[in-house]
């Protein structure tokens, strides 16, 4: 009798334990379950800048097209189309460049012998480990042979399958150097069979683009006939002004930046604009149209196009847009929506750089192709951040810089929030649903978010369901303006901010961080023109001497920044 209560007990107390455990289980299911639609979430915001981001560099493109068509018949002393025109027409003897940079016998990084060996490319990446900076020479020296080697392929590159090598594919590294490094461990380095596809955007972003564009030129050029690198978006220089490659080649390579830069943007233009694998797979970045046609691209001087934002203009340049094919490639009578689901399934978009938009955001992936042409995916995730953090303070990291950077949006285009807004509030009550706030945002930004879901983080919101538009938005941490700036003026310098700073930078030939009044004087008439901002050029005149604080005849950024604000406001004001 005593066994069979005690056998009945320990089964109540397995049974409430397995309850208690599945009851565990549930909760913590839930739990990740939030956590993740929480990550999703601030992907799709980073992923919607990133396309709205595209449409800045178009506006950009603009400006710079309007700034070269409107300084080239100046006369030839102007600081400012000297400015752009060095950019575009420099050239520089290659050996004269070389016997001016010399390799100090104090240097303790990699030497390296050219023509390149297998060993030149084990000691870089031996010495990229340990943090050593390649000596300008070397880096002239690699780009100098990239160059010609890449001038004798083709735009579009061919690849045919043996039966005993496999072919991995890798997309976007933007500058993870670890990401580059973990998948030569994963899947090891390039070599006779075994042979990479490069596909693009190489640098900007991470801290080390110039030690992964070293290493991929320095295997390129020991393994020309299995390393295939192809140009992506931010194989250009005005990228780079934009999205920091060019600060980082100026912070290591102070002396020899602008060597370094000339060279850098004459190898983009060499680069091939796609491989075609067995005539079946076709490699490229930044994806086909339903109109996309190889014979055209073929035909393409791919080395006149110097930058995506500054395409080109002379007849010579563009001779194919007068060029009659036999046939019309648009064949297609079918709308991209009517295609057959199994069409758009043949499309594969690849990212290779883990911890994109901050620690723990995503996920890298590279691809493998046998014989069959059948992808074989891999996904890594490179940090040591990330391992020592929680789920919770991962999510809440990505979340919070996601957060931040659309905080920086909105503020950039409040005016024309509030504007519409008030649409909506007919009978001026201040508030309005959040149906029409999600309306109201989207319509503005045009950017294609779950703006009801996203209400909540970043409204004012009344006990009743409504948003106090009035109220401005919820604290959201964005650029820290100068001292100068005032509030009012904040979401104009927030707008331009990316612009203004790749207009700098171009303006600032020696990379001082300094341009002069003269420099700042041209450049802002030229943008109050192109911007349609209304000002006489008297107070341009008068705030380029305002803003030369020290009298030393120039200005830095933040300056430039600040004056920038003053302009726009004295173009808004009402005439008298």
């Amino acid at each position: 009798m005593g066994c069979s209560n005690s056998a009945a007990k320990e089964a109540k107390k397995l049974e409430t334990s397995v309850k208690a455990a599945l009851l565990i289980q549930s909760w913590y299911r839930c739990y990740k379950a939030r956590l993740e639609l929480r990550r999703r979430q601030a992907l799709s915001i980073f992923e919607s800048i990133e396309y709205a981001d595209e449409q800045d560099q178009l506006q950009l493109a603009k400006f710079f097209t309007f700034m070269l068509e409107n300084y080239t018949q100046k006369k030839e002393e102007n600081s400012v189309y000297q400015s752009i025109a060095s950019i575009e027409n420099q050239r520089l003897d290659t050996k004269t460049v070389l016997r001016m940079v010399e390799v100090p016998d104090s240097y303790e990084g990699p030497r390296l012998m050219f023509p390149l060996t297998y060993s030149d490319v084990l000691l870089l990446i031996k010495a990229f480990k340990e943090n050593q900076i390649l000596h300008a020479r070397y880096v002239l020296e690699v780009l100098v042979e990239a160059k010609k080697v890449l001038k004798q392929l083709p735009n579009i590159t061919h690849i045919m399958s043996i039966e005993t090598k496999e072919l991995t594919i890798c997309g976007d590294i933007h500058g993870k150097l670890d990401d580059l490094f973990l998948i030569f461990y994963k899947n090891g380095l390039p070599s006779g069979n075994n042979r990479y596809v490069f596909n693009g955007d190489f640098v900007d972003r991470g801290k080390n683009s110039m030690e992964v564009l070293m290493v991929l030129f320095a295997l390129f050029l020991v393994f020309p006939n299995d390393v295939y690198l192809n140009r992506g978006n931010h194989e250009d220089f005005l990228m780079n002004l934009r999205y920091g490659f060019t600060k980082e080649i100026t912070s290591k390579y102070k002396k020899h930046s602008a060597k370094i830069l000339h060279y850098l943007e004459e190898v983009y233009t060499w680069l091939p604009i796609g491989t075609l694998i067995d005539k079946k797979v076709l490699v490229v970045h930044g994806g086909i149209a339903d109109d996309t046609d190889l014979e055209i691209l073929n035909k393409l001087k791919r080395n006149k196009m110097r930058s995506v934002l500054m395409p080109p203009s002379t007849p010579s340049e563009i001779e194919l847009r007068n060029i009659q094919f036999p046939y019309n490639f648009q064949t297609s009578s079918m709308s991209l929506d009517q295609m057959p689901k199994d069409d758009w399934d043949q499309v594969i978009t690849l990212f290779s750089a883990s911890n994109y938009y901050e620690e723990g955001s995503n996920r890298g992936a590279y691809l493998k192709l046998k014989k069959d042409l059948i992808p074989r995916f891999f996904q890594y995730q490179c940090s040591q951040m990330v391992k020592s953090k929680t789920l919770h303070e991962s999510v809440n990291i990505v979340e919070s810089t996601a957060f931040r950077i659309l905080g920086e949006k909105l503020i950039a285009r409040n005016s024309e929030l509030m504007q519409v807004f008030k649409m909506y509030d007919v009978n001026k009550t201040g508030k309005i649903t959040f149906y029409e706030w999600g309306k109201a945002v989207g319509q503005v930004l045009e950017m294609d978010l779950p703006w009801l879901s996203l209400c909540p983080r970043l409204a004012q919101r009344t006990e009743d369901g409504y948003v106090y538009y009035k109220m401005g938005f919820k604290k959201l941490t964005a650029i820290n303006a100068p001292k100068q700036v005032k509030s009012g003026m904040f979401q104009t310098l927030v707008r331009y901010r990316r612009d203004l700073k790749i207009i700098f930078n171009v303006i600032d030939k020696d990379k001082s961080g300094l341009i002069s009044l003269e420099e700042f004087r041209d450049i802002w008439k030229l943008f109050c023109s192109h911007y349609g901002i209304k000002i006489d050029e008297a107070h341009v005149d008068q705030l380029a001497n305002a803003m030369d604080l020290n009298h030393d005849g120039s200005i830095d950024f933040n300056e430039f920044l600040t004056a920038f604000d003053v302009v726009h406001r004295l173009g808004d004001e009402p005439k008298p």
